[in-house]
């Protein structure tokens, strides 16, 4: 038996449909604060519950062998208009996970954590021994999350792992709101005839990778027995597009809004990924990008 939170998500829904497939019975805690009802596979058994609720939360966690924690608030800008929201879900939220996991005697937490925690490096590509320089409240939190999954599995013996997404796409991904990622915000301005919306000169670079390849990655950690020590492992695809690009393969004129907080670039060393996990991406960016111009019919 598995618990998915965030399972209502665009990462949290594809992971819930893969171990479901792979024959696991899966509990998804959502909220819906961020997810949809339409993405939850009607084979899971759905807990709406908010992980800000401990007491909701424990009893769902009692003969669970493995957590995979994706609920939060994730994205940047929102957690700078109000940090202190997203703090009590991206912290105290996730202490309430591990919390509950370590009484419900949980086999192994993965984390989902966040490139974020960067922030600007010095030096290209990133590494997991690079010292973290978050740039926002929502990084900080991501960070803080982290150290308290490598905590318990330090002083409770609480198997954990932490898996560092870059930017993740695929389908169902938000393409709607202030705050989506660029590529799907530029099929969706696409879809709608409209300019894309570039910030702030489109220069800045994205490591990109596909939502398939990070539910492979969850599922290898799950599995692993080279990791549960609280390990950092970044999860990308190891190359990087700046937006300008990306807006040209979508196609379709541009505009240029005001800048935002941000990282210039990201990119990253996923050697640990295929050292621990036995993961790299198979999906190639050209065909991830093929599929989801069919979904928008943009083809």
């Amino acid at each position: 038996m598995v618990i998915v939170t965030g399972g209502a998500g665009f990462i949290g829904s594809h992971l819930s449909d893969a171990l479901l497939e792979h024959g696991f019975e899966v509990h998804i805690v959502d909220n819906f604060a961020t997810g949809k009802r339409e993405n939850v596979n009607p084979r899971a058994e759905l807990h709406e519950i908010d992980i800000r609720d401990y007491e909701k939360l424990l009893p769902v966690f009692q003969g669970v062998d493995y957590v995979f924690h994706l609920a939060a608030l994730a994205r940047v800008q929102p957690s700078i208009e109000d940090p202190k929201t997203s703090e009590d879900v991206n912290v105290t939220g996730t202490l309430n996970v591990l919390l509950a996991a370590r009484e419900g005697c949980v086999k192994r937490v993965i984390y989902s954590a966040s490139s974020s925690v960067y922030g600007n490096q010095e030096a290209l590509p990133f590494k997991e021994d690079m010292a973290p320089r978050p740039i926002s409240p929502y990084a900080l939190q991501k960070y803080v999350g982290e150290l308290w999954s490598a905590l318990f599995s330090k002083i409770y013996g609480l198997r954990t792992v932490s898996l560092r997404y870059f930017n993740v796409y695929g389908p169902r991904a938000p393409g709607e709101g202030a705050y989506a990622l660029a590529l799907s915000r530029f099929l969706s301005q696409r879809k709608r005839g409209e300019p894309l919306t570039v910030v702030p000169d489109g220069r800045q670079s994205r490591d990109l990778v596909h939502v398939r390849d990070v539910v492979r990655a969850n599922l290898l950690a799950m599995e692993s027995e080279k990791v549960g020590e609280g390990e950092i492992i970044n999860i990308a695809a190891g190359k990087s597009y700046t937006v300008l690009e990306l807006a040209a393969l979508i196609g379709g004129p541009t505009v240029f809004i005001e800048p935002r907080i941000e990282p210039k670039h990201t990119l990253a060393d996923i050697s640990k990924a295929k050292e621990l996990l036995g993961w790299s991406p198979q999906i190639k960016f050209e065909d991830g990008i093929a599929e989801l111009k069919k979904l928008h019919g943009l083809v």
